[in-house]
């Protein structure tokens, strides 16, 4: 199964919980492994600590759907100049509603079908997501 999204450092915990049962989640510094499931992950090529203007178009350029809790690529120019530039594809976690591991991991299980259909839409586009909603930002 191949890749189909990537989580951010910033939602690191939650990407090591996610690999566990889904083969087509990475994260930055993913080793790769053999899942439960017998399906192989393949190591991730963006390093840890990849400024968001690299990781962003890098990302992008694999056909991936970034998930991450920084609100603010919208409003960063060179972030959301690099989301656009690559045709990137972002959702973004609702910050009021994923302050703790388990916020974080509950609104993107309740998403997970609607995560899905996103990833089937090209780019460039940045939705935000709570448990029940989702909103485009660009």
């Amino acid at each position: 199964m191949p890749i189909r999204f990537y989580v951010d450092a910033d939602l690191l915990g939650v990407a090591k919980l996610l690999v566990t049962v889904r083969a087509d989640v990475t994260f930055p510094g993913d080793p790769g492994a053999v899942g439960v499931d017998g399906i192989p992950r393949p190591a991730c090529p963006i390093a840890p600590g990849a400024l968001d203007t690299v990781w962003i178009p890098e990302v992008a350029g694999l056909g991936w759907v970034t998930i991450t809790r920084d609100r603010h690529v919208q409003s960063r120019p060179a972030e959301r100049q690099a989301v656009v530039d690559h045709k990137a594809r972002l959702v973004t976690l609702d910050s009021r509603h994923a302050l703790s591991k388990w916020g974080q991991l509950e609104i993107i299980v309740s998403q997970w079908r609607a995560l899905e259909e996103l990833a089937e839409l090209p780019g460039p586009w940045i939705y935000t997501i709570t448990r029940t909603t989702r909103r485009k930002e660009l």
